[in-house]
């Protein structure tokens, strides 16, 4: 005779619909107050052509104020199911991996966005749901401004909760030109006295 616990029915469901509830619908998305972008689709073909995506592959990108990006991160993601907090540990690892954090200020000033290609339609899905409930945890923890959730298909590009979108880039065309500004690199200090004094001596 053997003796075990089988998992009660309750504890079941109980987990189900703890997964559930870790997804947003496109209405509650709407209603979120993420912010609008300016020029979407230089976005999404700025960050098509830097990271050249296949199916299954998230991008997630940090943008300044002005829309210029900051730092992105691309990895793929093929789990059996859609979990938002699978998906927002895995958006949370990458931003800690590309940019540091803006816990300190009192209102965040960067953006992050996320482009997520699939395979299918434009139609939203629970797993979109599950990457809008991770994006959105994931801003959270790390100090930014959650932005757009846009997916790209073979159908084209759409920003999800907003009605926009294209049929470029999509999932089986080319990259295209560098479109996404990027925030200038520092330029090296000069000026002064030292810096004249070098450069005369440079010239001799």
């Amino acid at each position: 005779m053997t003796f075990g616990f089988a998992p009660s029915s309750a504890a079941s469901l109980s987990s189900s619909a703890a997964t559930a509830t870790r997804l947003l619908e496109p209405a509650e998305w709407a209603a979120a107050g993420i912010p609008l972008l300016r020029n979407p689709r230089e976005v999404v073909s700025g960050l098509h052509a830097r990271h050249r995506p296949e199916p299954a592959t998230a991008i997630v990108a940090v943008l300044d104020p002005d829309e210029r990006l900051c730092a992105s991160a691309s990895f793929s993601s093929r789990r059996a199911t859609a979990d938002g907090w699978m998906f927002r540990n895995a958006l949370l690892a990458q931003l800690r991996r590309v940019i540091p954090h803006d816990l300190r200020r009192r209102t965040p000033v960067r953006t992050a966005v996320l482009l997520y290609c699939r395979e299918g339609d434009a139609r939203w899905t629970e797993e979109d749901g599950a990457w809008m409930w991770g994006l959105r945890d994931a801003c959270t923890l790390h100090g930014l401004r959650c932005g757009a959730y846009i997916t790209l298909t073979r159908d084209g590009w759409q920003v999800l909760g907003e009605g926009r979108g294209g049929r470029r880039p999509n999932t089986a065309s080319p990259p295209e030109p560098f479109a996404t500004s990027e925030a200038a690199l520092p330029q090296p200090r000069t000026g002064g006295v030292a810096s004249d004094v070098l450069r005369r001596a440079a010239a001799r």
